[in-house]
Parts: C-alpha cells; sequence; structure tokens
C-alpha cells in the first residue's frame, strides 16, 4: 500500500472517543476495567486491563549460553521456559533497576554489565503492559531471592536450541520470544 493510500486513510478515520472509564476489579498486578467508547459513530463497550510495567532480562554467560528459568504459570496450567522477568516494585520504578533485581531474585546471579535491548507491549488490544528488555553479561553467582510462591529452575541453553523451541512452538511467551530473536539478531549469535 502507498504511502499516500496510508495517509489518505488515517486523515478520514474519525478518532475513538473514550466516555468514560469504569474500574471493575483490582488485583494484585492489574486493574480491570470497562470503557465506554464512540467508535466509528456507535457506542461500544472495551474491556482495558492496566499494568504497571515490567523488565527482563536476556542473562548471558560467558560461554554465550542464555540462562532461562521454567516455573509453572497459572494461565496456561502447564510450565514454560522463559527468561527472568518481574513487574516493578512500584509505578515509576526504573525498569533496569527492576531487570537488576529480577536477575538476581529468579537465577541466583547479578550483573554490573546491563544494556537496553527493547520494549515490547505485550497485549495491545485490551492490556498497556509494557515489559523493558535488557542483555546481562559478565553474571556473578549470587543467591536466588524467591517470592514463597514460587518455584523455578534455572536452565542454561544455547540460542540455537531456544530458536528451534521457538519455532516449534514449545516457546510461546510473547517476551521471550521478542527477546531471544532481538537478542540473536542485535548481536548476530547463532
Amino acid at each position: 500500500m502507498s504511502e499516500n493510500v496510508k495517509q489518505n486513510q488515517t486523515e478520514n478515520k474519525v478518532p475513538v472517543q473514550r466516555l468514560k472509564r469504569e474500574l471493575k476489579y483490582q488485583g494484585t498486578i492489574l486493574k480491570i476495567y470497562e470503557d465506554t467508547v464512540i467508535a466509528n459513530g456507535h457506542e461500544a463497550h472495551w474491556d482495558f486491563i492496566h499494568h504497571d510495567g515490567a523488565a527482563a532480562v536476556v542473562p548471558v554467560r560467558d560461554d554465550g549460553k542464555i540462562l532461562m528459568v521454567r516455573q509453572y504459570r497459572n494461565a496456561l496450567d502447564r510450565y514454560t521456559l522463559e527468561i527472568p522477568a518481574g513487574k516493578l516494585d512500584e509505578p515509576g520504578e526504573p525498569k533496569i533497576q527492576c531487570a537488576y533485581r529480577e536477575l538476581e531474585e529468579e537465577t541466583g546471579f547479578r550483573t554490573e554489565n546491563m544494556e537496553y535491548l527493547i520494549s515490547v507491549n505485550t497485549t495491545v488490544a485490551f492490556c498497556d503492559e509494557a515489559i523493558d528488555i535488557f542483555v546481562a553479561r559478565d553474571l556473578i553467582p549470587s543467591k536466588q531471592n524467591l517470592d514463597e510462591d514460587e518455584e523455578i529452575e534455572v536452565e542454561a541453553w544455547s540460542i540455537k536450541d531456544l530458536q528451534k523451541l521457538i519455532f516449534e512452538g514449545t516457546i510461546s511467551d510473547g517476551k521471550t520470544v521478542a527477546a531471544l530473536m532481538a537478542y540473536a539478531r542485535k548481536y548476530n549469535v547463532e
């Protein structure tokens, strides 16, 4: 589609107007709202989930292997293989600070070498969760500090094997897929 056609389509769009937002549920990490909007001239009700944000880390060992965490995810009712990640302790917490904390809490390693990789919005249709993803190198052994309800196994994987799991559908977590593919591309790692 040409640039002019896209521009004309955008200019002819009537903006969506939010009439009201009503809190329906507040949990420990989410707030669920019902938005009343005018879209295409019609009143509609849309779900909206607010999340304060999170950070995630691609921890790279000196041998090039990536530390992954295997943990049970209630929403999927199964164990998943993911990069370490966690929510901000409070709104406005610097995401890099969260990344340093989550790396050590979940893997038992810390670092002084953290580099920004990418940002992802996890589910743009109904949720505003934004995750900044970092790469950690020069890992220093420390100690896991898991929440009392967490059970996490730490595993070291090659990027090649992780990409194979992505393409097989075994790894389906969005932040993990985006992070691993961006890491492999940015650093030309196989």
